[in-house]
């Protein structure tokens, strides 16, 4: 299989992760008056489907034990229960996140669930795998909090006067946040203990656990849905074919950036992979302000705030990259 041999090749393995993860988004921001549980199901099967590609691709390259297969052979149950459980919590997390856009727009959801996501998931992943200067990942860590609290401030300075953004939204995205945090360890767990499964193995499961919670946690929402009115099935069969490619290279592109990350994460750990590539709030914010203009008009105050959050993130990189030792 492929793994990056260097820290550098690790590093842009990581940024590629960053940039997927927050730019998946867009397709659905692409369709028009289509529901996200609708576009949920395209989405769950494109990330699976990548996810597969790339084992028997990349993750089978050059053969030999680590290979696809044969590590799904010797890989123990419990690991492939292990990636297949944290799929399942990461897709009612995604769902949420999903749903938070909906109501509260790009640039406020990123921020509020994966900022969360990233203190939780970080700290547990170390705790079960302490690889890399705790020093350098806590003070990286923390200036990626202070860059959500930033762009929550560039948010109520761009909406002063206006209506308040809708608390439920703001709940949707903390709970989406909070359980985006624990999938992490579980992902941790299965590729370090025991006969433990490759990045690529790990992916395949996790996401296979993702799609396989839509015929329960998606299924309810369409019945029960957070927005609007309920949806069925054949409202699916009828939207326009491009909502349904839409839904899956929003799939394929998030799918990508967790194989990336997860390979990257072979060489310098979980939790600091895992914690570059939650740096997508910044990328997701960038999308919310020059592609979908969701800070058109905003004050003086507002645009300083974005300008801070951009350094924050940016510090927070730089501070999560030096944490890796060699």
């Amino acid at each position: 299989m492929f793994v990056p041999a260097t820290f550098a090749v690790a590093l842009l393995m990581t940024i590629c992760s960053t940039l997927c993860w927050g730019s998946f988004a867009n397709t659905y921001k692409g369709t028009r008056n289509y529901r996200f549980e609708l576009y949920y199901w395209d989405y769950a099967l494109g990330i699976f489907g990548i996810a597969v590609v790339l084992a028997f691709t990349m993750g089978s390259f050059a053969g030999g034990p680590t290979a696809f297969v044969a590590n799904l052979r010797a890989a123990d149950g419990r690991n492939l229960l292990y990636a297949g459980l944290g799929g399942f919590i990461f897709n009612i997390a995604n769902v949420l996140l999903v749903a938070g856009i909906e109501i509260v727009g790009l640039a406020v959801a990123f921020p509020i669930s994966i900022g969360i996501a990233l203190v939780e998931g970080v700290m547990l992943s170390y705790a079960l795998q302490p690889r890399g200067n705790p020093v350098l990942l806590a003070a990286g860590v923390a200036m990626a909090v202070v860059a959500v609290v930033l762009v929550g401030k560039s948010y109520g300075a761009l909406r002063s006067g206006q209506a308040a953004v809708p608390r439920r939204g703001v709940v949707i995205c903390v709970v989406s946040g909070l359980l985006m945090g624990i999938f992490a360890p579980f992902v941790t767990r299965a590729m370090t203990r025991g006969n433990t499964l490759t990045p690529y193995t790990t992916a395949v499961f996790l996401t296979l656990g993702a799609f396989l919670c839509c015929f329960v946690f998606n299924t309810v929402l369409m019945r029960r849905p957070l927005v609007g009115m309920p949806v069925s099935a054949g409202d699916y069969f009828r939207a326009p074919m491009k909502y349904h490619l839409l839904g899956l290279l929003g799939g394929a592109i998030w799918g990508t950036g967790t194989v990336f990350n997860f390979v990257a994460a072979s060489l310098v750990g979980v939790a600091i992979s895992y914690a570059i590539g939650q740096a997508s709030p910044l990328v997701a914010c960038l999308w919310g302000v020059f592609a979908w203009k969701e800070f058109r008009g905003a004050n003086a105050r507002a645009k300083g705030y974005l300008a801070a959050m951009v350094a924050a993130y940016l510090l927070a990189l730089v501070l999560i990259a030096r944490a890796y030792v060699g």
